[in-house]
């Protein structure tokens, strides 16, 4: 018997059908995949699920009886608990705090501080975290911060957990905890509904695959059935070349230059090395390598101690963000929503925001006809699904949203172009678009450095890795040379 039945669950957003007639089964105990590309429903089912949304029109089933789940908490009293994509952590309280905010320990209005710290200890443990329950959540980086999401939907003692993308920020390591923790849950006969764009984690998790397209069900694999040729043609609806990384030229002349650079958090370590005109650099790493600070440096978000930096030859100053895009230099941050768009402005109005000053006529009045045709132009380059230009970024799918990002800095024709985990949370048929336009970028001309968490993607793209391990630059690889083994082995120490 089903602990979960969905029947007909229809749900409209102004402009888009996110759901049309959509079912869903999951039995106890089992470990339900379900996928598909951006814009397929999922994350709309799963925060209907969830309480978050309400369904236009539809029923569902908990233990055979029909439920109303009309809002988080209802859903929390039924056992359902959802890890969302795009974090919901309170970055101002401490670990502790955000692991039991709304169920803290205690009696009479006071809260048990030592129950409260014990308890935990014991949740962050259940995810491999050892961590000080006392540090603040903005304090750590954002696959820790994953890892604590986790940790607390399991501390709420849900039937039903609801990952949305769990591993998106994870290292492998990290990765590998969260699967121990599935195996452990599926033991204890808790039910996982467990989406994600990376079909090898599909393949490794689920009993079972449920696929979603364009708001419908597209088909369902059985674990005899769950493969990645299955799954790809489920998805899109058509054969997916797994397109290879193609032989490319050798690079230009140098287009950054970075020559003892001193990072903030690691005062006693300078960083050199070279990216050429045209080249794709990988910057490879366990989170906390410092990949992100590096990033974060060069755009001037948070300015090195010391050292030079110089674009095509001439010094730069990278004081501020605004000096880095004088400069030429770009970045696509790592999390999108929080750094990346404005969600409530337009599509319009996030492409055309770093290009204000180049819009901007007599009296600093906008030529909004030649935003118009700017952000249109993206559109149209990156084939980003919305509506209209007007509608705002943050009714877009998660991988949509990703192109408004790279839409935005693309306008401004960068010379260097910083990428942070540039296809986290977009779905294989996106991500090879995405991939196609980093490659196509890189033949005219464009210098690329981009850190991502994910080897395979590192290994697909990369001219060059460079590979860092507490701060410092461990190692160098090139392409033939260039493996998962060589990788894991520097960025290890």
């Amino acid at each position: 018997m089903s602990i979960l039945r969905v029947r007909g669950i229809c749900r409209a957003f102004p402009g888009v059908l996110a759901l049309q007639g959509v079912n869903l089964d999951l039995a106890p105990g089992e470990v339900l995949a379900v996928i598909g590309e951006n814009g397929a429903g999922k994350s709309t089912l799963m925060k209907i699920l969830a309480g978050v949304l309400r369904p236009d029109a539809g029923r569902i089933e908990l233990d055979g009886r029909t439920v109303s789940i009309d809002s988080p908490r209802a859903a929390s009293r039924l056992g359902i608990s959802l890890i969302h994509q795009e974090l919901t952590l309170c970055t101002n309280l401490s670990i502790a705090a955000n692991l039991f905010l709304g169920r803290e320990p205690g009696c009479w209005g006071l809260i048990d501080r030592a129950a409260l710290r014990r308890d935990a200890l014991r949740a962050l443990a259940r995810v491999g975290l050892d961590l000080v329950p006392e540090v603040l959540v903005g304090e750590l980086s954002l696959g820790r911060r994953q890892l604590v999401e986790i940790a607390r939907a399991l501390s709420a003692q849900a039937r039903i957990l609801i990952m949305d993308e769990p591993t998106s920020s994870l290292t492998a390591e990290e990765a590998g905890v969260l699967f121990a923790v599935i195996r452990e849950l599926r033991g204890q006969r808790m039910s996982v509904i467990y989406i994600s764009h990376r079909l090898g984690e599909v393949r490794q998790v689920a009993d079972r695959v449920t696929v979603l397209r364009d708001g419908r069900n597209a088909g369902e694999l059985g674990p005899d059935r769950i493969t990645h040729e299955a799954m790809v043609n489920l998805m899109v609806g058509r054969d997916l070349a797994d397109l290879q990384g193609r032989r490319r030229p050798p690079p230009g002349e140098p287009a950054l230059q970075v020559e003892d650079l001193v990072l903030p958090a690691w005062p006693g370590t300078g960083l050199r090395f070279t990216l050429g005109r045209g080249e794709i650099l990988g910057l490879a790493g366990l989170v906390g390598a410092g990949r992100t600070e590096l990033l974060r440096a060069l755009f001037g978000v948070a300015p090195a101690l010391s050292g030079r930096v110089l674009v095509e030859g001439r010094e730069a100053s990278l004081r501020t963000p605004a000096e880095a895009i004088r400069a030429g230099l770009a970045l696509v941050p790592e999390d999108r929503q929080a750094q990346g768009v404005i969600l409530a402005l337009s599509v319009r109005h996030n492409i055309g925001l770093p290009g204000l000053g180049q819009h901007a006529r007599l009296a600093g009045l906008i030529d909004h006809g030649q935003e118009q045709a700017d952000a249109a132009a993206m559109v149209a380059r990156l084939e980003i699904h919305t509506p209209g230009l007007d509608q705002p970024v943050q009714l877009l799918s998660g991988g949509n949203q990703q192109k408004v990002v790279l839409g935005k800095w693309l306008a401004l024709r960068p010379r260097v172009l910083l990428l942070d985990e540039p296809t986290r949370g977009v779905d294989v048929g996106a991500k090879q678009e995405l991939y196609r336009l980093i490659e196509e970028l890189a033949d005219q001309g464009v210098a690329i450095l981009f850190a991502s968490s994910d080897l395979e993607e590192i290994l697909r793209l990369s001219d060059r890795v460079l590979v860092m391990h507490q701060g410092r630059l461990a190692g160098e690889l090139s392409r033939e040379a260039a493996s998962e083994e060589a990788v894991m082995r520097l960025a290890t120490g």
